[in-house]
């Protein structure tokens, strides 16, 4: 191999092992449960659908931006979880089904992380023990999300109502 090969694929292997530390470490809800169990953390739930245009335009944007990437890696569990998935999902012995209705029916525990809410994208922060600390609809942008991260990460939700802390962010 070629000194010139050599550098182009060390290059490479570099650009790709920076970009895969950058990506967020999402997870199924299952795979959340388990990991919580061994190491207790904050939950993030992004609920979205297929069909969502601004889901999509955060996958490539908001949850490419390395502060959100490092603040969700940090301290939550990052979850994606299709509203309109048709796969059962077993938790704490109760199982959570696709129901008929609307655009593409809906995953019972979508609806219920939701509080039958429906609005896409929509996030769902939760403690370890799967306690909601809220509920945020809509598309953000990093900035945007950083500030409803930090609610939750920093606990002020403990402390200070959501409106309260919101207003105040900066």
């Amino acid at each position: 191999m070629s000194l010139l090969k050599y550098c182009l694929f060390m290059v490479t292997l570099l650009v790709c092992s920076i970009t895969e530390a950058q990506d967020i470490k999402w997870m199924t809800w299952e795979e959340a449960v388990v990991a919580n169990e061994k190491a207790p953390k904050k939950i993030f739930v992004d609920v979205y659908t297929d069909w969502c245009g601004w889901c999509k335009k955060m996958d490539v944007s908001t949850f490419k931006d390395p502060a959100v990437v490092s603040m969700l890696n940090k301290n939550f569990y990052a979850v994606k979880l299709n509203a309109e998935q048709k796969e059962t999902i077993v938790w704490q012995k109760e199982e959570f089904t696709w129901m008929p209705g609307g655009r593409g029916g809906a995953n019972r525990l979508a609806y219920e992380l939701l509080e039958g809410q429906f609005s896409f994208p929509s996030f769902v922060m939760m403690d370890s023990e799967f306690k909601r600390i809220a509920i945020s609809p809509g598309y953000k942008q990093g900035e945007a999300l950083l500030k409803e991260l930090r609610f939750a990460a920093e606990e002020h939700y403990k402390t200070t109502s959501w409106q309260d802390f919101m207003s105040k962010a900066k």
